[in-house]
């Protein structure tokens, strides 16, 4: 939008100037002419980005001559430019880069980074130019700097996902303009940031066939159902005090699940190491997840793999009851989408009725015990062919 700030935050490493190199290539190079796009940078030479954008294949086509490369990280000098050449984008890589001449202190205090990100912002407003600040964020997750950095920017997107990985997340924390419950689901490869056609398969993971300890949950962001693989390995615990690690969950829940499990449900995992994960680096906080994660857990424990074709999803009480989700219609259509054939559901609805998905049968069930006995099939033999059926 003309005259917003928007401030794009990331680990270091995960791709965030590979993003906004392209982002920029791509309002260079729109049908609808945004015009030019001046990239300063405080962090890389003009050298430095060249090559970026020869791998990336920017310096063919149109947005090799509308971007400008600018390796300033004085915002004053960066302002007189921006007047001169009135560009419609001005990216700034990276806040924490940027000085002020006029006040003391080092680039990255406080101080700098807050009058630098102001300055910013009135440049924007008052030149008519969008601007797209980058910003580093903690090892807790949060953005680098002051907190009001957020409140004086337009949108607050984050950028997600395991270095090591190929796949990546934007999502919006804050957007003046729209929705902050979509996200962009991207994969890393040789030529930059590329869409991903079909999210749900993505975060699915590939092996030879039912395994103790993974279900798929179908998971709902903003309005885009995804499919997302639950994994769980239950061990005995060698030390006094069991370990509780988790990947993309919140522990606090999990170490919740554990209790409840076996207070209602006679799943013990009191002396036990538990480990849950989702596949493909994901994170995901909603409540509906909760079903998946305790049955991941009795599979693992039990050495039952979950019946072939079967997704879950659910809210779980204390008391051990199944509570109805929001889009559960949604979640169930991309389940039956990709091939899945049951699914077990808490019996109550928001709606008062189960939706009808062709090709999905519905499991309907009041409470964790009686999912547990509709999910979990014969135990697994040595050689993963089914064994007798163990007692309890």
């Amino acid at each position: 939008m003309p005259g917003s700030v928007v401030l794009v935050g990331g680990e270091p490493g995960i791709g965030k100037s590979t993003l906004v190199l392209q982002a920029a290539a791509g309002v260079a190079a729109s049908p609808s002419g945004a015009g030019s796009v001046l990239y300063a940078s405080g962090e890389e030479s003009a050298a430095q980005i060249r090559l970026r954008s020869a791998r990336l294949g920017l310096l063919d086509g149109p947005s090799a001559d509308a971007i400008r490369v600018l390796a300033e990280s004085e915002v004053g000098d960066i302002a007189e430019v921006v007047r001169e050449t009135r560009p419609d984008l001005l990216v700034v890589d990276s806040i924490q880069t940027m000085r002020v001449a006029e006040l003391e202190g080092p680039a990255g205090s406080v101080g700098q980074v807050r009058e630098s990100a102001l300055r910013l912002m009135e440049l924007a407003k008052g030149e008519g130019t969008a601007v797209v600040l980058v910003g580093h964020v903690t090892k807790d997750g949060s953005l680098a700097g002051p907190k009001t950095l957020e409140h004086l920017v337009d949108a607050v997107l984050g950028l997600e996902g395991e270095r090591f990985a190929a796949l990546r997340l934007l999502r919006a924390s804050k957007n003046r303009f729209g929705s902050t419950e979509e996200i962009g689901v991207f994969e890393m490869g040789e030529r930059g940031l590329s869409e991903v056609a079909d999210p749900s398969r993505a975060f699915l993971a590939e092996h030879e066939g039912p395994a103790p300890g993974s279900i798929v949950a179908p998971t709902l962001e903003g309005s885009r159902p995804i499919l997302v693989e639950v994994q769980a390995l239950v061990s005995p615990s060698v030390y006094g005090t069991p370990r509780r690690t988790t990947s993309g969950l919140d522990p606090n829940r999990v170490a919740l699940l554990v209790a409840v499990l076996g207070r209602r449900a006679g799943i013990g995992l009191g002396s036990h190491d538990v480990y849950v994960n989702l596949a493909g680096g994901l994170s995901v906080e909603e409540p509906a997840l909760d079903l998946p994660v305790a049955l991941a857990l009795a599979s693992s424990l039990r050495d039952r793999p979950v019946r072939p074709f079967t997704a879950a999803i659910g809210e779980i009480g204390l008391l051990g009851e199944l509570r109805a989700v929001p889009g559960l219609e949604r979640r169930l259509r991309e389940a039956a989408r990709l091939g899945f054939e049951r699914a077990i559901v808490p019996a109550a609805s928001h709606n008062g009725r189960l939706p009808e998905v062709p090709g999905l049968e519905l499991i309907a069930v009041p409470s964790l015990r009686a999912a547990l006995d509709a999910a979990l099939s014969e135990p697994v033999g040595k050689r993963g062919e089914a064994a007798p059926a163990m007692l309890g």
